[in-house]
């Protein structure tokens, strides 16, 4: 139980608490009557040890029978989860607040709380009331609606995608979105696959870059097992700690095919690659998955790109343009735009039908574009992939783009 920090009803206005205090006591609440949806914490003052830190998000989980607060850590390089009892996250956000996080959004079932300080550390509270509740008690919805992956997979307890609750393996309340974007990608494949040669092949071998936590990876699998499929799928992440959290499960739940190992796009080789998948790749790094995935002559190529940094730079407006390019944001969706699409040209050109769609994101992020490429049964023509290249070199030359990754490592091969 939770005990708030200011008594309700009126009081005095000397004895009104701030905006700090008010938060807390409504975060409080709503954890302690069971109506508490999200916590972000936003705009971290970038001290040396929060250097790289873009936000922290909050959810509820159970440990062991225990109530807990579940904080990812998001940093520009990787994700770091701590756990902590309800008290402790409150005593410690009275320390954050307004010193280490300079914003915070509380989301619960009826309000939404905006607290932000001013330059000169004076909190402000603004607070809206929702119309309706929000996903979380959608949840038994979505249980019987999304039937591409099974819900009663122990891997997904190890996951935090589930837990245990009165003997029930259940999906965690705030994971629910998370389980719609894995359901929507195993659609997404499921498209895919079935349109390329590997439609009728009783193997798959799976390449997935930056898997992360596994969630894809194991979805994929598991999936792939239920179609009747010899599936050989393999995790490749940066991050040791990942990939020993991922591998060990694979261990315990003795998933033959399933194997994690810590490894960079730009140097790993696999033995076999049907399926290419690199989700949220940083800038070139996607130009990198793509020229492996071509190389290997991957039936199925999905890339989920970010940060689109290399042509940005190069790009000089086109007098035109130019007064709906000055603003940065425009900028930037257009470096966005172009890079994507010379990179789903070049696919083309190498033989593959290519599309680009808006895809939910993975990691709750505005990146949520995915290139996808089916490669074709029958050989592109001399004369189309003369037009491709025609095109592509048209765009570089009305933008001044001079060079462009996946270009130069297919021109280099």
């Amino acid at each position: 139980m939770f005990t708030p920090l200011i008594p309700d009803g009126s009081a005095p206005a000397s004895a009104v608490p701030d905006a700090t205090a008010r938060f807390l006591h409504q975060l409080a609440k709503s954890l302690a009557d069971g109506s508490f949806v999200k916590l972000v914490l936003g705009k971290p003052q970038r001290k040396e040890e929060d250097a790289q830190l873009e936000r922290v998000t909050a959810r509820t989980v159970v440990l062991k029978g225990e109530p807990q607060i579940s904080l990812l850590w998001h940093y520009q390089t990787r994700d770091i989860t701590k756990n902590h009892p309800p008290a402790e996250l409150l005593a410690l956000l009275q320390e954050w607040l307004g010193q280490r996080f300079l914003q915070a959004h509380l989301q619960t079932r009826s309000e939404e709380l905006q607290l932000a300080y001013s330059r000169k550390g004076r909190p402000s509270l603004r607070v809206g009331r929702l119309a309706a509740p929000d996903l979380p008690k959608q949840a038994d919805h979505d249980r019987t609606k999304l039937r591409h992956c099974e819900l009663d997979r122990p891997f997904w307890d190890d996951l935090g995608l589930t837990h245990e609750l009165k003997g029930v393996r259940t999906l965690v309340p705030a994971m629910s979105r998370k389980w719609k974007q894995i359901n929507h990608f195993i659609e997404v494949f499921d498209a895919a696959l079935k349109n390329s040669r590997l439609a009728d092949s009783p193997a798959v071998h799976i390449v997935d870059f930056g898997s992360g936590k596994g969630y894809l990876t194991f979805a994929m699998y598991d999936w792939l097992r239920m179609q009747g499929k010899d599936a050989e799928v393999t995790g490749v992440e940066l991050r040791d700690d990942m990939v020993k959290l991922c591998s060990a499960t694979a261990a315990r739940l003795d998933l033959k095919g399933l194997r994690f190992e810590q490894g960079d796009v730009r140097s790993y080789t696999p033995a076999r690659l049907d399926v290419m998948i690199a989700l949220h790749a940083c800038d070139t790094a996607t130009d990198f998955a793509i020229h492996l995935g071509l190389r290997a002559g991957a039936a199925i190529i999905m890339c989920s790109p970010c940060c689109h940094k290399q042509l940005r730079p190069q790009m000089a407006s086109p007098a035109v343009l130019r007064p709906l390019l000055q603003h940065g944001i425009h900028l930037g969706q257009e470096a966005e735009m172009v890079t994507d699409g010379l990179r789903a040209l070049l696919l083309e050109a190498e033989g593959y039908d290519t599309r680009i769609f808006e895809f939910v994101s993975l990691e709750h992020t505005s990146k949520n574009k995915m290139i996808l490429a089916v490669k074709r049964p029958q050989a592109l023509s001399q004369a189309r992939r003369a037009e491709l290249l025609t095109q592509i070199a048209d765009i570089k030359r009305f933008y001044g783009v001079r060079e462009q990754a996946l270009e130069t490592l297919l021109c280099t091969a």
